[in-house]
């Protein structure tokens, strides 16, 4: 199409071929001009004609204004967010959650005490009905710490030897249980034989002392991890303590220390505390601490999960709570502190290594007392407990004890 100029140009070129020829009137002028002006409007309007019509153009800007405004709704403008206000967010948090973890040990412990004493009732050969049975779980003392004294038929002057030094008698031990909340027992299976002369011993002895805890349990020196089984599983029945801890007859305990140990790991729900060790798996059968399944644990020469040695530990409410639910299937090695510890692998479990939990003999815990770090438990790693305790756990609880009334200024 011809440009405006190329159009004018002919026009006026025509315009003055005609005029200088005289063959064109003047009265045509006006025609030719109006003709131009018209031609030029067209070729204009056509080379400006925008790339979309006007409706358009509104359209687009409308659609923009609305996108703006839906980003503003979308993405508010957020206030600075204080460092206080994230931290007490957080603290809020832990807090729920700790009382959810609460609640739900609670449900859990409930559940057991309900089915240990179900257990119990049905082994003794009472019938107990569903509303007994929970009648009984809920009517559970309370108590801080339930310790239980692994002994047997042939130690009544291991436990004499207790009773001597660290372990209150008589009216200091009921008062002990409503003060401080620190129940100890001296736990016992029956004898193979029923009502035999074993067993009458011990009731004889009970009868003198109540300090007894008697456990559906054949006695046996191989059994142990049943009856560590059966004893939280009957100690969590009658008790409800934040800790239940099993200790040997041949230990020496600071009653105070191990009450002061234990509360400080009394906001954590599942704790493990003694101290942890590792030791090589033998499957050679000819040696003391055999272990017929030594195959499970890979090869030959290799060591055991860690776990607290038997001695003394101490387990808190949720753990012991799960012992009971499912002592039917939890399996038994041939020692019974590497059966706990491997009860817990798996678990959501704080295994704390505490080495004040097992302190040497004179003068070791002699030494640390002096210095002002009373142990909580003393032995011989040698004799696997005090050696000669009976003779020896006087001379231990001189030198070593914390005190007569320290006991009495815990958990104060």
């Amino acid at each position: 199409m011809p440009s405006l100029k190329q159009t004018q140009t002919s026009i006026y070129n025509w315009k003055m071929k005609y005029r200088n020829s005289n063959k064109v009137s003047a009265k045509w002028v006006p025609i030719f001009s109006v003709v131009s002006f018209i031609l030029g409007m067209l070729i204009a309007s056509r080379l400006w004609e925008p790339t979309e019509s006007n409706g358009q153009l509104v359209s687009l800007r409308r659609n923009n204004k609305e996108l703006q405004v839906v980003s503003k709704e979308s993405n508010p403008e957020k206030k600075p967010v204080r460092n206080q206000d994230v931290i007490g967010e957080v603290y809020k948090t832990h807090e729920a959650i700790q009382s959810l973890d609460k609640q739900v040990a609670m449900l859990q412990m409930e559940l057991a005490a309900a089915r240990s004493s179900r257990e119990i009732g049905v082994s003794d050969g009472s019938a107990t009905t569903n509303s007994e049975t929970s009648t009984e779980a809920a009517h559970r003392e309370k108590a801080f710490v339930v310790i239980g004294i692994n002994t047997a038929f042939s130690s009544r002057k291991r436990r004499d030897s207790v009773r001597e030094t660290w372990m209150p008698q008589g009216e200091q031990l009921l008062r002990l249980e409503r003060e401080k909340g620190i129940i100890i027992r001296f736990m016992i299976g029956h004898s193979a034989t029923s009502n035999s002369i074993l067993d009458r011993a011990i009731d004889s002895e009970d009868a003198q002392h109540h300090d007894f805890l008697r456990l559906e349990h054949v006695e046996g020196y191989h059994e142990l991890s049943a009856k560590t089984k059966t004893f939280f599983s009957t100690a969590v029945a009658k008790w409800d303590a934040d800790f239940y801890v099993k200790v040997d007859d041949d230990v020496h305990v600071n009653l105070g220390v191990l009450a002061t140990t234990l509360a400080r790991h009394r906001s954590k729900p599942r704790v493990y505390i003694g101290c942890m060790k590792s030791g090589p798996v033998l499957s050679r059968k000819d040696v003391k601490y055999h272990e017929p399944e030594f195959w499970k644990f890979g090869e030959e020469g290799n060591k055991y999960f860690r776990h607290a040695t038997g001695q003394i530990y101490a387990i808190s409410k949720d753990l012991a709570t799960y012992i009971s639910i499912n002592q039917p299937i939890l399996h038994k090695f041939a020692n019974e502190d590497v059966s706990l510890g491997s009860w817990f692998i798996g678990l959501e479990v704080e295994h704390i290594d505490d080495r004040n939990m097992c302190c040497g003999t004179p003068p070791d815990c002699e030494w640390k007392a002096q210095a002002g770090n009373v142990c909580v438990a003393s032995f011989d790693w040698s004799c696997s407990g005090i050696c000669k305790s009976v003779e020896k756990i006087k001379y231990v609880h001189q030198k070593c004890g914390e005190g007569e009334g320290a006991v009495w200024s815990a958990l104060s």
